[in-house]
């Protein structure tokens, strides 16, 4: 499993534009892939519940990735979050 942990620094924290992009990101890959935030981790293959999360800008946020292409998702993810500058 290979996993980070990231500061959300969007001002408006992680919501529905950037979230879409890194769901879309995320679907592209087989290995499962998981959002964690205050205790709650989701499946960041959906939409729906990485808005159940409502990270805030400032938080800290895991993200981890299990499987075949656990390297390429995890490298992928993080450089869409920051290509939005959603992360810091």
């Amino acid at each position: 499993m290979k996993q980070i942990s990231v500061l959300v620094v969007d001002p408006v924290g992680l919501h529905a534009r950037p979230a879409t992009v890194a769901v879309s990101a995320a679907s592209r890959f087989k290995c499962d892939v998981k959002v964690a935030f205050k205790g709650r981790s989701v499946n960041m293959k959906s939409i729906m519940g990485v808005m159940s999360l409502g990270i805030p800008t400032q938080s800290e946020v895991t993200i981890s990735c299990e499987g075949d292409d656990e390297e390429d998702a995890i490298r992928t993810i993080e450089d869409v979050l920051r290509t939005q500058k959603v992360i810091k």
